[in-house]
């Protein structure tokens, strides 16, 4: 039964999720025991294994995968400044020489980025936290195994000079895209201040379609990520109410991997080996990454610097750590999650709470971190 209480854009994603679900199941039911119907075959473990240690504690060992064997693979992800050292993978020839074939998708649409992962159109995909357990509430099998990055101010409500704080959204008209991370942001400043989304004229406009609209006259507010927050400030007199910085640890952005790419061992070593020698890379190469994430965003290498203190990517050291479950810690993803899955259901996102077990994957980062490199 549908949510009455879901935004209209929610309603529809949700349905195409359930959709998804059964023509996926359809699938593997037709596709009997023949091998040749899977869509991701696990390569052969070779030598050098790495044994480390899940959140649970216990002991498991992350195959290191030989990079001469190649192992395809499908990555998603869309126009967040967390996901764009992709990008510079790709570019840089880093997937290749861990022994990744990637076919890299960019979506204009972050949503359809979502629909695609469920659909299993998707190895991996790039999104956020409370996605990621919306999709898992809804039925989805995911598995997060890179901890990439936590939006420290690149993911803001945007307003006109009328409106001076949170509690002057009551009556106002604000635009997000429903469902996504940007519309969670606005529901937790609004619940900050004990109001909630009835106390405003809630629109719910794609991020791109909405930052436009604001920056030409539309709306009170907007709720955007960067880069669209450069569209959105466009407007004279416009500023930033509220962003990610004021709620610390509350969007985090992950690598996440369907159920059948997760079952691969050797393939998400792989990916996190990518992962990691990419920052390094850019760490290294800071004017050719730049310019490589500048042109995939459509903004100026200037501006794309200016997204820096917005987004915090997290080295392996950082990510492992916040893989940990510590309660009442903000940084715990585990924590974090606890947080997030009632409020989504308070806030009529999803209709039950997700499953969280077995959600998180630290094991391929831990033995990143215990080789002291790639695994």
């Amino acid at each position: 039964m549908t949510n009455p209480r879901l935004p209209a854009r929610r309603r529809a994603r949700a349905g195409a999720i359930a959709l998804a679900l059964v023509a996926t199941a359809a699938l593997a039911a037709c596709g009997g025991d023949d091998s040749s119907n899977d869509a991701t075959t696990a390569a052969p473990a070779t030598t050098g294994a790495a044994t480390a240690t899940t959140a649970s504690g216990d002991a498991t060992t992350a195959p290191a995968g030989d990079p001469a064997e190649m192992t395809s693979m499908t990555i998603g992800y869309s126009a967040w400044p967390g996901w764009f050292p992709l990008a510079v993978a790709d570019q840089a020839g880093i997937f290749t020489e861990v022994g990744l074939d990637v076919d890299l998708e960019y979506f204009i649409d972050y949503t359809a980025s979502l629909d695609a992962l469920v659909a299993g159109q998707l190895d991996v995909n790039a999104q956020t936290l409370n996605d990621t357990i919306f999709a898992v509430a809804s039925g989805s099998e995911q598995k997060i195994v890179v901890v990439g990055d936590n939006s420290t101010g690149n993911d803001a409500v945007i307003c006109d000079d009328s409106i001076t704080s949170i509690e002057d959204l009551a009556g106002k008209t604000v635009a997000a895209e429903a469902g996504v991370v940007d519309h969670f942001l606005l529901l937790q400043g609004l619940d900050s201040v004990g109001l909630t989304e009835d106390d405003i004229d809630f629109q719910g406009v794609k991020t791109d379609a909405a930052a436009a609209a604001f920056a030409g006259g539309e709306f009170d507010c907007v709720a955007v990520f960067a880069p669209f927050t450069l569209q959105a400030l466009e407007r004279e007199g416009s500023k930033v109410l509220f962003s990610s910085a004021d709620f610390p640890g509350s969007i985090p952005d992950h690598l996440v991997a369907s159920a059948d790419a997760a079952a691969d061992p050797v393939a998400m070593q792989k990916l996190v080996n990518a992962w990691y020698l990419t920052l390094d890379y850019i760490a290294d190469n800071p004017d050719e990454a730049t310019k490589i994430m500048a042109e995939q965003a459509q903004v100026s290498t200037e501006e794309y610097d200016s997204f820096a203190e917005g987004t915090t990517l997290f080295d392996a050291d950082t990510a492992l750590n916040a893989f940990g479950d510590r309660p009442d810690d903000a940084t715990s993803l585990p924590e974090m999650a606890r947080r997030i899955n009632p409020f989504l259901v308070d806030s009529g996102l999803t209709e039950q709470e997700a499953d969280l077990s077995g959600l998180f994957e630290p094991t391929y980062t831990q033995a990143y971190v215990d080789n002291g490199g790639p695994a």
